[in-house]
């Protein structure tokens, strides 16, 4: 890092001083406004994608760590990094972050209550009400601004019904100078109030004003109540960005970045001298990044200088002429510059100057097609790459739990053993789109058999799969590249539905809580159950395999399904047999449980125990729950203490519920 890090009580974390323009909470305060000259983090561990909080206010940091304030001079207050939901004696609000409090008494402020004076218990003459007001504990909704009163100073009027108000709104002149505009005097309007061409949308952040703004009807200017008390700063040195002193344009002009290469629509920072414009969240970005699109660390550059390239994030026109991210590994991986940021795919570490990790293989050579693999470091593994060993569908890989048949696969000659050579080179971590903290390769305990079920695609399996701090992904699912062409589809897929109620081409389902693929170039969605379907199945050993068929686009075909007999939708993927023109549905032929380990006793959730049995018996059982004949290639029987069975995941849900 060229800066150096400050080690204050206010954090667990070293922090580092920023030029960086961002909208965000403040760590320590929690007071959500831009932040200009501040300092962040640079642990993932603090930085969340949805709410950014690894950031902290200048004053924040720099405050004191022990003070007297006029609302409590008895004893001095001490700043304290960890108070949980006491009440603020000014605003009466939880305090959730840093805060100060009185070693002596049950005394607790906010820190952004402790860096202003106490507010006054009542207001006489309010500029923008014709009553007194009086301090409340109520928080309700701004009789001026119609937002929430949170962490402010919530004022009531007696007279009025139910009628309160921020200190900063009702306090406040009707008529502002203001740095961003200072030809004419800003007036204090309701949106409402303004014709129907007027400016509604804040010129310096974009906000478009639901119910008050400030607004200069000569020049038709306009900003939001949080850029008039916090407005950008109207100059920025950041040498890195740009050699020249940045000013503030605060006006909508329409311009490209020549930082990322995109349009913007108002108030950029500008250098005359070198026509450079600039949005403000391109200000000082991040140097060396890690996003969860690709495996290698990205790094910015001012000039691309390649055309006909696409952004890896976004995936439109990267400008050869502008700045982004390029990776020095994949010379065609370029970002936008704003994209990691504006869509949330970094972790928040700024990598500048910190060496690279070192890639640890899964396995080692230990001789001619003879490995130790990192999974089941006991035994050696043996190559087995003509595929001419006895192989059926009991034959399965440990890591994805598919049937190998005649894939090359190493297998351990002492024990049972196999894995897939594909598999077998998973690497031991990897970044996935589903998150932005680096997954890690995990192998579950042979001797306590577990199964899960996969954050991408909701199947329930019990191999190996990728873990990061939050979720669980099976190495189906952990395979998946956006820079692959598949068999099913002329186009490339990239993680992220385009609709707000997505819906699967192949299942014809559409779960809000199912992570979908979707295509750039035409209305094609398809979720990870689905994407991960296998191609080609045995569904009875005396029979011809199986082949996955993408739907018709007839509507006219009618087909049934061989195993439940009924109707075949013929817009959905099914299977079917060149041969004999037996077609099947999918869920018929897998079930929901087809990647769990047959013949193996695995646990759930409640230490619930059972074994999944082939349904390849003369009988086939009945679900305890259902009541139906389990009609699945699996079935699971569960002991506790009578024998049952379970056809269905949603069987077992419910058999879970009562345990």
């Amino acid at each position: 890092m060229e800066v150096s890090a400050l080690k204050l009580p206010i954090h667990k974390h070293p922090l580092y001083p920023s030029t960086r323009l961002i909208w965000a909470p403040c760590k320590c305060c929690g007071v959500m406004r831009p932040i200009y000259g501040g300092y962040r983090c640079n642990e993932s561990d603090c930085y969340n994608s949805d709410n950014p909080g690894g950031w902290f206010h200048k004053e924040c940091v720099e405050s004191p760590s022990e003070i007297i304030h006029p609302s409590h001079p008895q004893h001095p207050i001490i700043f304290t990094a960890e108070i949980d939901y006491k009440p603020c004696q000014i605003c009466g609000e939880s305090i959730r972050s840093g805060g100060y409090c009185c070693a002596i008494c049950d005394f607790f402020i906010h820190m952004a209550c402790a860096q202003k004076p106490p507010p006054p218990v009542a207001i006489e003459h309010p500029m923008f009400h014709e009553h007194s007001l009086v301090r409340t504990n109520k928080s309700q909704n701004c009789d001026i601004c119609k937002n929430y009163i949170g962490e402010g100073y919530p004022y009531e009027c007696l007279t009025c019904k139910d009628v309160f108000f921020h200190l900063e709104c009702v306090n406040q002149s009707r008529e502002v100078n203001h740095s961003s505009h200072s030809s004419h005097v800003l007036e204090f309007v309701t949106s409402e109030s303004l014709p129907q061409n007027a400016e509604k949308t804040c010129i310096l952040c974009g906000i478009k004003s639901q119910h008050v703004l400030h607004h200069c009807s000569k020049c038709n200017f306009s900003i939001c109540i949080y850029c008039k008390r916090n407005p950008p700063p109207l100059t920025i040195e950041h040498t890195k960005t740009h050699k020249h002193k940045l000013s503030l344009l605060a006006r909508r002009v329409s311009f490209t970045c020549n930082v990322c290469g995109l349009q913007g629509d108002r108030s950029p920072y500008s250098c005359i001298q070198c026509s450079f414009l600039v949005h403000q969240a391109c200000i000082d970005l991040p140097r060396v990044i890690n996003i969860n699109r690709h495996d290698h660390r990205i790094s910015l550059t001012d000039h691309i200088g390649r055309e006909n390239l696409k952004c890896g994030v976004c995936h439109k026109k990267v400008d050869q002429y502008c700045g982004g991210y390029t990776c020095s590994i994949c010379p065609d991986f370029v970002v936008h510059s704003s994209c990691p940021i504006k869509h949330k795919v970094w972790d928040g570490r700024e990598l500048e100057g910190i060496p690279e990790e070192e890639v640890i293989p899964p396995f080692e050579v230990v001789g001619d097609n003879l490995i130790k693999h990192f999974s089941h470091e006991n035994h050696i593994l043996r190559l087995e790459s003509d595929g001419t060993s006895t192989r059926d569908e009991k034959t399965r890989c440990e890591a994805c739990v598919s049937p190998v048949y005649s894939d090359p696969i190493y297998s351990c000659e002492q024990c049972g053993f196999i894995l897939h050579e594909t598999c077998a080179n998973l690497p031991r971590k990897k970044r996935l789109p589903f998150d932005n903290i680096q997954f890690k390769l995990y192998v579950p305990d042979m001797d306590s058999y577990e199964a899960s079920k996969c954050d991408a695609c909701n199947t329930m399996f019990s191999g190996f799969r990728y873990q990061s701090d939050r979720l669980n992904v099976d190495v189906r699912c952990g395979t998946f590249s956006e820079l692959e062409s598949y068999d099913f589809h002329d186009h490339l897929l990239y993680y992220g539905d385009k609709n707000s109620s997505p819906r699967c081409r192949a299942c014809q389902r559409g779960e809000l809580s199912q992570k979908m693929l979707a295509c750039d170039d035409c209305d094609f969605e398809l979720d990870f159950r689905c994407f991960n379907l296998p191609r080609v199945v045995k569904h009875k050993d005396d029979e011809p395999p199986l082949s996955l068929c993408y739907g018709e686009e007839d509507p006219s075909c009618k087909y049934w399904c061989d195993i439940c007999e009924g109707e075949t939708n013929p817009k959905e993927w099914f299977y079917t047999c060149s041969h004999s023109g037996v077609t099947l549905h999918v869920q018929c032929v897998l079930g929901d449980f087809s990647f769990l380990m047959p013949r193996r006793i695995t646990k759930i959730w409640y230490s619930c125990k059972f074994e999944v049995v082939p349904n390849n018996h003369c009988f086939r059982p009945f679900c305890a729950i259902c009541q139906s004949r389990c009609i699945g290639p699996f079935f699971l029987k569960i002991s506790n203490p009578e024998i049952i069975y379970i056809c269905s995941r949603w069987c077992l849900y419910r058999k879970l519920r009562f345990l």
